[in-house]
């Protein structure tokens, strides 16, 4: 079994099945019973929106585990559900974590999945299984860069021969730009909007780069107006969206360009060939090829499905045992 867990989707992949699974890592918790009362999709509805006894929360930020027991709980209902409720059959799971996380998280994300009923775990970094789950020749003697735009980390690599010749992790993705949105529109126009709100108007109104068939669009956003304390509705463009998240989207291309720099010159000209692949949810952002491109003067793709490209990746590695090296820790290592 391959997982992707993710900041915001947790994806599971069975082998000789595919991706069977593919949910919202989110979690909806009795505060007195200290029991899950809805995992996923279900949960996610109640972001925001719960009574004082239940919380709606996402056990991981920033790619890393923030609430261990709560992710637990997470991976057994996602596991159990795989395998239709039944818990006898202790399967062995290859995990993507994000290459920047340290000794310590490594071992939470561990932990938790065998507390979750895994037999063996193992760890890739998102970006080799990215990169795998793209299609890109990883066992080739030749360059290849991927940039992973997930919800909490933005992965950059380059990768050859099986391995990560450079990577960067940077802590700015998708929720950054759900973030960066909140505080546009309350710095701008006075409205307090939660985060399912910014993330609607991300999906259907933001660009990384001037698509001049959407420039007029309008969209009604509806929030707490800051001054009255009363719901208001307020209209807005798509270039002020872009402008909203140029922040966040800056230091993702900054990333880019420093893991550029670094690669040997042999790699570098594969680079230039081949381009940078794009994956992740970030990935799906209209225009943020065209940025990448703009800004590296590299031709930049994006994989045929971002948002699977990790958990096929995972699913990859399990079904080819040529690439068993690619592996950067697992329950045999603690």
């Amino acid at each position: 079994m391959g997982i992707d867990l993710g900041t915001a989707n947790t994806l599971v992949y069975v082998s000789g099945k595919g991706i069977v699974l593919q949910e919202p890592s989110v979690v909806a918790i009795d505060k007195q019973e200290k029991i899950p009362l809805a995992v996923g999709e279900e949960a996610k509805k109640m972001l925001g929106r719960t009574p004082e006894n239940v919380i709606a929360l996402r056990p991981l930020r920033d790619g890393v585990i923030a609430d261990f027991d709560v992710a637990e709980q997470m991976l057994k209902h996602f596991i159990r559900r795989v395998h239709d409720g039944k818990t006898l059959i202790a399967p062995r799971i290859v995990i993507g974590i994000p290459s920047g996380v340290t000794g310590v998280e490594r071992r939470a994300v561990i932990e938790a999945a065998s507390q979750a009923g895994a037999r063996d775990v193992r760890l890739i970094d998102e970006p080799v299984a990215a990169a795998i789950g793209a299609g890109l020749p990883v066992a080739e003697p030749t360059g290849n860069m991927i940039v992973d735009i997930g919800g909490g980390t933005t992965e950059v690599a380059v990768l050859s021969l099986q391995g990560t010749v450079l990577s960067e992790s940077v802590r700015v993705a998708g929720d950054e730009l759900n973030e960066a949105i909140i505080q546009y529109m309350k710095k701008v126009h006075n409205l307090v909007i939660g985060e399912q709100t910014a993330e609607n108007i991300k999906i259907r109104m933001g660009s990384a780069y001037p698509v001049y068939s959407e420039e007029d669009t309008i969209m009604e956003v509806r929030g707490i107006h800051l001054l009255s304390g009363l719901p208001r509705t307020v209209s807005i463009k798509a270039p002020e969206v872009r402008e909203s998240m140029s922040e966040p989207l800056s230091i993702i291309i900054d990333a880019i360009k420093r893991t550029l720099e670094r690669t040997p010159p042999e790699l570098a000209a594969d680079i230039i060939d081949r381009g940078i692949m794009l994956a992740g949810g970030g990935a799906l952002l209209k225009g943020i090829d065209s940025l990448i491109s703009h800004e590296t003067g590299i031709i930049t793709h994006i994989a045929a499905d971002p948002l699977s490209c990790v958990v096929l990746g995972t699913g990859r590695v399990l079904e080819i045992k040529q690439l068993e090296r690619v592996f950067t820790g697992g329950s045999r290592n603690l």
